[in-house]
């Protein structure tokens, strides 16, 4: 199947307190690199006539005005933890504009939280101005958005249930700790794959740097970057200094095209 030629922007790479992290004077969170100032993660997906947001994170307001972004055709989430919905609301200025509800598609746990998290826009009486939002429940069934065929993978952020999706040759997941099998042989075969890596020390939910390395290996991807970072892990430059070829971290604002 011929795939449309996508650009990938990197709204936010930071964990869900973000980088620098309030009240911390580490080495990361006080660095003057711009590399180590990460937004909550998120990513832009576009193609000639449609573009895509993963995520809409507490900082969605300011990554859509800091790219400019005029127009969104929907907003993919992976799952409904605070730092990947906390923004929806501020979608209004696209509905605004387009005279269109906002598209929002995410599996059935993150449908829930939505409603949860904003309440107001769902009720039987909306009061003036609240957001106009269609929400889409999806399955692991691949869609359509636009000229874009997207591929739901499922992963595993300790006991919950978290999507990640593949458009074309380019796979992102975020917030995974494990894979199963059946949703690794998804992936292969992509041209870059995004995953999480937030620190090195083991977490409950994450991979650490280590076991992020080692999963690009097993997939046998050449070319991978890593989200959601935190400042334990270090200084971009130091740790892209020990990693190996074909492996580097994002950085908030980093575009690439597939």
């Amino acid at each position: 199947m011929s795939y449309p030629p996508i650009n990938i922007t990197f709204l936010g790479t930071g964990t869900s307190s973000g980088v620098p992290m309030v009240g911390c004077d580490c080495e990361v969170c006080t660095s003057t690199d711009s590399k180590d100032t990460r937004l909550r993660s998120s990513i832009l997906v576009s193609s000639a006539t449609t573009t895509i947001v993963v995520d809409a994170t507490p900082d969605f307001r300011y990554q859509m005005l800091r790219e400019r972004i005029k127009s969104i055709d929907a907003v993919l989430i992976t799952h409904p933890h605070k730092d990947h919905i906390a923004g929806i609301d501020d979608t209004r200025p696209f509905q605004f504009f387009q005279r269109l509800p906002t598209q929002v598609y995410g599996n059935k746990l993150s449908i829930t939280g939505i409603k949860n998290e904003i309440p107001y826009a769902f009720e039987a009486i909306r009061y003036p101005g609240v957001p106009a939002i269609t929400l889409h429940e999806i399955t692991l069934t691949p869609f359509y958005i636009g000229d874009l065929y997207i591929v739901p993978i499922l992963v595993w952020h300790h006991k919950m249930p978290v999507y990640g999706f593949r458009f074309g040759k380019f796979t992102y997941i975020t917030d995974a700790n494990k894979i199963d099998e059946a949703e690794k042989d998804k992936i292969r075969g992509s041209e870059v794959v995004v995953l999480n890596a937030l620190r090195n020390e083991s977490h409950i939910s994450h991979f650490t740097l280590n076991e992020a390395v080692e999963m690009v290996h097993e997939l046998g991807v050449k070319r991978a970057y890593f989200t959601h970072i935190s400042h334990q892990l270090g200084r971009h430059s130091n740790v892209m200094d020990n990693l190996p070829d074909g492996i580097g971290l994002a950085y908030d604002r980093l575009k690439i095209s597939v």
